[in-house]
């Protein structure tokens, strides 16, 4: 494994070094032993050779022991040093080569790799866009990484597609491309995901959205089982709609049934009892196709409470929108400025859905990617809107939330909600009772934010026990402070 330092110095752009680990001289006999003796498995298994990451650490493991343990000087050598060790061979073997060591840092968001010769460039969580001091200096070397991992997720990449487009084991996101699509060479992408992903306590502390907001989106989208809200989350590349749809989704109650469908997987739905699906592209005989609308018709048939759309953009919008208009709830992403270009965007081609429809949404939620001078970037949802109705066929919004950029702070702006009333009237609640219900959601929330509750499965759990008995919960947030 390769060490990394990140440093920020007086340069334009801050610098972040990869300073290789080198081998002993025995450590490399080691490792190419390894790798005669993993060529020799794998020609002699044929097609039916797979690799197994877990057993493959394993046997270095074991081939490493057995070869120290026949030498007495190194009989007293530390298990850590093994372990260490063994880890190194494994990355080495498995991994992607000079780039390895930038897919396992987790503070990376993405890679990127603009062609031979020239500096490789990350995008870190904490500094913004740095230079590495790494560079591909021969073109076939790049070709060889690409290609390896197209052959990995069983995609292709040649002259008569030069497009790479899908997602690692790790569920990273990578785009390539060739000549003659990109006339300078090779180019790689690669968008890199959270290993544990955040959660609404993380967006919270991050002010990505308000404390007060996040209890609102609780109460609306669990909607107390009578009516749970549906929302489009909007916004640019890379404005962090998934992430912000990860992290709402916990508050989908843990009995319904979840199913999601994606060109590329990327969401990490913090629930149990979830179906993801994937779209598939035609093969090299043109057949096999699988479209994000086919996926959306087959999800009618599986019964699902919830449909999540990873990214809506064509006519799947339609079969979407009727799931929607007959029952079913959802969400779903969409690249748009503003909420009105939402609708704009949903109603006009290639979406086209009938106006009359839009009404299925409750939400609209906007999400933007704000940029400072020093050149790192930060995330807010900028505004949150509620569909009310259609007048002389003009979608009307009632926004609720917009964020204030001069303090930096989400700001209620509603006089009412539309939403809101709703549930009430199915509830048999009055209004000054779910308002204390967003009261006490925000009290739980904010318990969770004093006491840095923030991983998946520990904010998962304090939801889940607030299901189960709130008014327990509650006093107990109560009597420990």
């Amino acid at each position: 494994m390769e060490n990394k330092e990140n440093k920020s110095n007086n340069q334009l752009i801050p610098q972040y070094d990869v300073i290789k680990q080198n081998y002993s001289p025995e450590e490399k006999i080691l490792l190419n032993e390894i790798r005669e003796n993993l060529v020799d498995l794998a020609i002699s298994s044929g097609e039916n050779f797979q690799l197994n990451e877990e057993k493959l650490l394993n046997d270095i493991k074991a081939f490493i022991f057995n070869k120290f343990s026949t030498q007495p000087q190194n009989k007293n050598i530390p298990n850590e040093y093994l372990d260490t060790l063994s880890g190194k061979l494994l990355r080495d073997i498995i991994g992607y080569g000079k780039i390895d060591s930038l897919i396992q840092d987790d503070e990376l968001e993405e890679i990127m790799i603009i062609g031979v010769g020239k500096p490789l460039f990350v995008y870190h969580r904490k500094y913004g866009m740095m230079k590495t001091n790494i560079r591909f200096n021969e073109e076939q070397e790049l070709l060889d990484l690409i290609d390896s991992m197209s052959r990995e997720i069983n995609r292709r990449i040649d002259q008569e597609s030069p497009i790479l487009d899908g997602r690692l084991k790790d569920g990273s996101r990578i785009n390539a491309t060739i000549p003659p699509v990109s006339a300078d060479g090779p180019s790689l992408t690669i968008r890199k995901f959270k290993k544990d992903p955040l959660t609404v306590i993380d967006l919270i502390n991050s002010k990505t959205i308000s404390l007060e907001l996040a209890a609102f989106f609780w109460l609306c989208f669990d909607g107390l089982g009578v009516k749970s809200a549906n929302a489009i989350i909007s916004g640019g590349t890379s404005s962090g709609k998934t992430t912000t749809l990860n992290a709402l989704s916990a508050f989908i109650p843990p009995k319904e049934r979840i199913i999601t469908i994606e060109d590329t997987l990327e969401l990490q739905i913090p629930h149990e009892h979830v179906i993801r699906m994937e779209t598939r592209p035609a093969n090299v005989e043109n057949k096999g196709e699988l479209t994000m609308n086919d996926l959306v018709k087959n999800s009618l048939r599986q019964r699902p409470d919830r449909i999540i759309v990873g990214e809506v953009r064509g006519e799947e919008a339609i079969t979407l929108f009727t799931a929607l208009n007959t029952g079913h709830s959802g969400f779903g992403t969409l690249h748009s400025n503003s909420a009105r270009e939402t609708i704009t965007r949903l109603t006009t081609k290639p979406m086209s859905v009938p106006k009359i429809m839009i009404q299925a949404i409750d939400f609209i939620i906007m999400q933007n990617r704000i940029y400072t001078p020093s050149g790192i970037s930060y995330r807010r949802v900028s505004e949150v809107a509620e569909i009310v109705g259609i007048e002389e066929g003009v979608t009307q919004l009632n926004r609720i939330f917009k964020w204030n950029p001069e303090r930096d702070h989400i700001e209620n702006v509603s006089v009412s909600s539309s939403t809101l009333t709703q549930i009430a009237n199915l509830s048999g609640k009055s209004l000054h009772e779910i308002y204390r219900e967003i009261e006490n959601r925000e009290l739980v929330l904010k318990h969770m934010l004093n006491h840095n509750i923030h991983a998946v499965n520990d904010v998962n759990a304090v939801l889940e026990l607030y299901y189960a008995n709130p008014q327990k919960v509650l006093n107990e947030i109560i009597l420990n402070g």
